[in-house]
C-alpha cells in the first residue's frame, strides 16, 4: 500500500497542492486527467524524481518521501519507453540487474521469467529501433519489471499506440496485473482506457485531487463540473434547485425545469449523460417526468453510434446507435421528443 498526505511540490511555474491519495496494495490506481493537469509530476514525485516541499510518502508504512529512486522499490515505464537504443532488448532488460550488481544466474533467471510472462524470446536480440510500438512497450515493461518493484508505475503507456495494438497492450496490461497481483499507477488522459483498465481513479486537474472513486462512481457520480465534463458528461446547466408544492422538486435551467429525486443545499449546475436521454417521435406518448419535445438541429456520425442535438431549448446532446437513427429516420430539422429519469440527473 502507498499513502501519500498532503504533498507539495513546486516546480517554479506548477505546484501540486494538497495532495492525498491512499493506492491499496496489489490494485490498479489510474491518474486521470487533461494534459497539463500534473499527472506525470505527481508519477515522478512518487518515484522520487522530483524534490518535495511538503508532505509524506508512505510504502507500506515505510514513510520514501526523502529515499533516493534507486533506493524505494518503484520502477517507472514512461510513455517514450525510454529505452537504451544502442543496447538490444535483452540488455535493456538486464541493465538495472547489472546496476544492482547481481549474479549471472540471477539474470538469466530473471530473462527466463520475464521471457515468458511477456512472450518476447523473439526480441530479446533485437535493438529497440527495429521493434514495433507495442513491442517497445513490451520490452520497456520487462526492464521495469526485472527488478521485482513492490510498485509499477505507467506514464501514458499506451498514448503512442495506433487504436489495434492500444486495445491489444489494455489487455496485456490487464493480463499482468492479474498474474503478478502487483500495485500498479497508471497516467492517462484517456476516460475509456481508464475505465477498461482502473479499480480505482483519482482524477486530477490544476494539480489538485478533484474526485477519487470506482469507474463507475466517475463516470456516473460526478462530483463537480471539472470532473462530469472531463467524463464527457455532454449536457451539463447551470441553474437552481427548488422545491414545489407537495413532493415536487426541480432544477431550473434556461427556462425549463428537470424533475430531480432529492434535494440539496449549494446545488448550482445539473447535469445528464448523453447516453441517459431516450429520442422518440414526437407523437409517442411518455410517462417519464422530464419528458420535451424539440427539434434536432446536428447530427454527429460516430461509426456505430451518432451524437444527436435536440434543441427544446436549451440543446440537449442525445447519444443514439445506427440502427435506432435508421429506424427512427432521424435528421436535422425533425421534430422529437426526449426523455431522461429523474434518477439519472447529477447535481453538483
Amino acid at each position: 500500500m502507498i499513502s501519500i498526505k498532503n504533498l507539495y511540490v513546486n516546480l517554479g511555474e506548477f505546484a501540486l497542492e494538497d495532495i492525498s491519495l491512499t493506492i491499496n496494495e496489489g490494485e490498479y490506481f489510474v491518474i486521470l486527467g487533461p494534459t497539463g493537469a500534473g499527472k506525470t509530476v505527481l508519477l515522478e514525485s512518487i518515484a522520487g524524481l522530483n524534490p518535495i516541499k511538503q508532505g509524506v510518502i508512505l510504502l507500506k508504512d515505510r514513510d520514501i518521501t526523502h529515499d533516493k529512486p534507486e533506493k524505494r522499490g518503484i520502477s517507472i515505464v514512461y510513455q517514450d519507453h525510454a529505452l537504451f537504443p544502442h543496447l538490444t532488448v535483452r540488455d535493456n532488460i538486464l541493465f538495472g540487474l547489472k546496476l544492482r550488481k547481481k549474479t549471472k544466474q540471477e539474470m538469466k533467471e530473471a530473462i527466463d521469467w520475464l521471457t515468458e510472462l511477456l512472450g518476447i524470446s523473439n526480441l530479446l536480440p533485437r535493438k529497440p529501433y527495429t521493434l514495433s510500438g507495442g513491442e517497445r512497450q513490451k520490452a520497456a515493461l520487462a526492464r521495469a519489471l526485472s527488478t521485482r518493484p513492490e510498485m509499477l508505475l505507467l506514464d501514458e503507456p499506451l498514448s503512442a499506440l495506433d487504436p489495434g495494438t492500444r486495445e491489444a497492450m489494455q489487455e496485456e496490461l490487464h493480463r499482468l496485473h492479474r498474474t503478478l497481483n502487483s500495485t500498479v499507477v497508471h497516467v492517462t488522459h484517456d476516460f475509456e482506457e481508464a475505465m477498461a483498465l482502473g479499480d480505482r481513479i483519482a482524477v486530477i486537474g490544476n494539480g489538485r485531487v478533484k474526485q477519487t472513486g470506482t469507474p463507475e462512481q466517475i463516470f456516473r457520480r460526478p462530483e463537480s463540473e471539472f470532473v462530469a465534463r472531463f467524463t464527457m458528461m455532454r449536457n451539463i446547466f447551470a441553474g437552481k434547485l427548488i422545491r414545489k408544492t407537495g413532493d415536487d422538486i426541480v432544477f431550473q435551467a434556461n427556462g425549463i425545469d428537470f424533475s430531480v429525486p432529492v434535494y440539496q443545499e449549494g446545488i448550482s449546475h445539473a447535469g445528464v449523460r448523453a447516453d441517459d436521454i431516450t429520442i422518440s417521435p414526437e407523437d409517442m406518448t411518455q410517462l417519464d417526468a422530464n419528458t420535451f419535445s424539440g427539434t434536432i438541429t446536428r447530427i454527429i456520425d460516430r461509426g456505430q453510434i451518432l451524437y444527436v442535438t435536440v434543441g427544446v431549448p436549451p440543446d440537449f446532446c442525445c447519444l443514439v446507435t445506427r440502427h435506432d437513427c435508421t429506424k427512427m429516420d432521424l435528421k436535422e430539422g425533425k421534430r422529437v421528443r426526449i426523455t431522461f429519469k429523474a434518477d439519472s440527473i447529477r447535481l453538483f
